[in-house]
């Protein structure tokens, strides 16, 4: 997105039709949660046998059709994002929700696949190199196989004095920057439940994010609007996958251990900066000085920064937060079944992940009865008309990100957006 285009100005006309073109009108908007309602759990937030057999049937029905598209899939794509450890993690995922051996051999068959074709490349998570290894560590560990996990980990341990390089070229960002290997130390430490990677070695790695974001933010004369600021391509983005609301997320993290005085002084006013952004909406833009009001996704516009809100709630106990992160969900729901797909990145399944992140904050049921109708929404596939991702059957673009949503809604409570939420 140039500068140019993102400061154009729509008129309330073709903000109208934008976003109507980028979304369908949701058909339960009317239908919203009522202490009265018809809804498919109990008090205790607890799915009803008939949802949950649902849920079971569809997620079969769907993994099949996935199995089958994957023939044609690209067989040199390792990535997290759109490759093999994507749906290596998925069926790490189904493994844990179903407590079924077969889905984690099924798993062990995906990594492998991976890191066969892993190229040296970028040093996260999602679209890099880290997250194959990483993945690859937990699936092996869980199956007994020590030795080969703690040789995937030392591959990623490998990565790290680069990272930590403050003149080299690498972002900070999510998804090829210094936050997508913080990630995946994190990932690793919370299937080890303890310190296999060092709190040390994470802690080195949000330092260098601060001192980067500081250097930045002085050399762009805009220290006194927020005290911390990242680029990625020319671009000051806003959520999660590229910008501002996913790096102070994760700063926020108690595992990542960023001193009181620097979330005070430094994490805080920046979250601060980037509430100031928000459209009149409660949406928020994809980058600094974008007019537009169009993106209702993960990676750009309220779905993602809400994640930065509800840690920031969780942080500061300050309760604009939280109604700042209401907001965001309510835009999911007015506006989150999009015409671009089921996927999490950018489509109806990432969307819901925002009531999921709401209900297990506030407890609040209509959460949940959004999620599960945007479940309802998501089993439905291929019956609306959306777009085909270039990627149709991946874990961020296509129908492995849908999957993965419809199996963590059976445990609402324990429900986290994959590869992201910590």
């Amino acid at each position: 997105m140039s500068v140019a285009a993102s400061r154009c100005e729509l008129s309330p006309y073709c903000l109208l039709y934008a976003m109507d073109v980028r979304s369908f009108p949701n058909p339960y908007l009317y239908q919203d949660y009522t202490k009265d309602a018809s809804v498919p759990f109990n008090a205790a937030g607890q799915l009803s046998p008939e949802f949950v057999y649902r849920l079971n049937g569809k997620i079969q029905e769907l993994l099949q059709l996935m199995e089958n598209g994957l023939k044609s899939a690209d067989p040199g794509d390792f990535t997290v994002y759109t490759g093999w450890s994507g749906i290596a993690l998925l069926y790490l995922h189904l493994s844990e929700v179903y407590r079924e051996q077969s889905f984690l051999l099924r798993a062990q068959e995906y990594a492998s696949k991976a890191l066969r074709s892993i190229q040296r490349r970028d040093v996260t998570f999602l679209c890099g190199q880290a997250g194959p290894y990483a993945v690859a560590a937990v699936i092996l560990y869980k199956l007994g196989s020590h030795k080969e996990a703690d040789e995937c980990i030392s591959r990623v341990l490998q990565m790290h004095s680069a990272v930590l390089k403050l003149d080299s070229r690498l972002p900070d960002e999510l998804l090829y920057g210094r936050m997508g290997y913080l990630y995946t130390l994190l990932f690793i430490n919370k299937y080890y439940n303890g310190e296999k990677v060092p709190y040390r070695c994470i802690q080195e790695v949000c330092e260098v994010v601060i001192r980067s974001g500081e250097n930045f933010a002085v050399h762009k004369r805009m220290k006194n609007l927020s005290p911390l600021l990242y680029e990625w391509y020319g671009e000051y983005y806003v959520g999660p996958a590229h910008g501002l609301a996913g790096i102070y997320y994760y700063l926020m993290q108690p595992e990542c251990n960023v001193g009181s005085e620097k979330l005070h002084t430094l994490v805080r006013p920046s979250v601060e900066y980037v509430r100031q952004l928000k459209y009149p909406s409660g949406n928020y833009p994809a980058c600094i000085g974008d007019n537009r009001d169009l993106l209702v996704h993960w990676c750009h516009g309220a779905p993602g920064v809400i994640y930065m809100l509800t840690q920031a709630y969780k942080i500061f106990q300050h309760s604009e937060y939280l109604a700042e992160a209401a907001q965001c969900a309510e835009i999911s729901w007015q506006r989150g079944l999009l015409k671009k797909g089921y996927g999490l990145c950018h489509g109806a399944a990432g969307n819901a992940y925002s009531f999921l992140a709401m209900y297990n904050l506030t407890h609040d049921l209509k959460y949940l009865y959004r999620a599960c109708k945007f479940a309802e929404w998501c089993m439905d596939y291929g019956h609306h008309g959306c777009r085909t991702p270039d990627t149709p059957f991946s874990l961020f673009e296509g129908l492995a990100g849908t999957i993965y949503f419809l199996a963590d809604l059976m445990d609402p409570a324990k429900a986290k957006f994959p590869a992201f939420e910590i």
